[in-house]
């Protein structure tokens, strides 16, 4: 039973690192397979269909959108047919600022819903944590100021982060789940609620 149960563990793990590896290499049509067909997508500047995200993500990419990912651990739950994994992750951007180039780097964690279908485990939604950010201009010595009250609108989670993204063009949305408070609590309870087998609201 333990065997079995590290066995999906792993399968549902290499689709976690599937992800970002052919996400971030622009690799449309193997990101494609870790998805099931109606699988959701959540980000800070975009929530929909998975289809819709890949279309949307690949037009970036050939505008010169930089939006890289790095994993770190995961603890994954298996009960059934259905999964939950969490997985420690930051999200890297690099973009024009005001004039100038810079990095944001966010900390937090991919919180992801997994059922098996047809022998096949798939993602059926992808909702990250923002825990911390930065933003680094890449020369040291370029001077960048900030516009306080902007920043100021952001969460803290990814306040750099929302910072940037509106900056060039995106349009935030300001109530992700973060390390702490009821977002991220509704969305512990929604994972608890789709191990027990109930629907996955939307």
């Amino acid at each position: 039973m333990i065997a079995n149960e590290m066995m999906e563990q792993l399968r549902i793990r290499k689709l976690v690192e599937d992800w970002a590896l052919w996400r971030d290499a622009g690799d449309w049509e193997r990101f494609r397979t870790v998805w099931h067909d109606d699988g959701v997508m959540m980000a800070t500047w975009f929530q929909g269909p998975a289809e819709s995200f890949i279309q949307v993500t690949r037009e970036g990419w050939d505008k010169g959108v930089s939006i890289l990912h790095f994993l770190g651990g995961s603890t994954i739950d298996v009960v059934g047919n259905r999964a939950i994994a969490q997985t420690k992750m930051t999200i890297s951007q690099r973009a024009t600022v005001d004039g100038v180039v810079c990095d944001v780097v966010c900390t937090g964690r991919f919180y992801d819903f997994f059922e098996q279908r047809d022998g096949r485990w798939g993602f059926v939604l992808r909702q990250p944590i923002y825990e911390k950010d930065r933003l680094d201009p890449l020369d040291p010595a370029a001077r960048l100021e900030l516009d306080s009250e902007l920043l100021a609108r952001f969460p803290e989670g990814y306040r750099h982060l929302a910072y940037l993204q509106t900056k060039i063009g995106f349009s935030i949305k300001p109530d992700m789940p973060m390390l702490k408070g009821p977002s991220v609590e509704r969305l512990y309870a929604r994972g608890a609620a789709w191990l027990a087998g109930q629907p996955l609201e939307m």
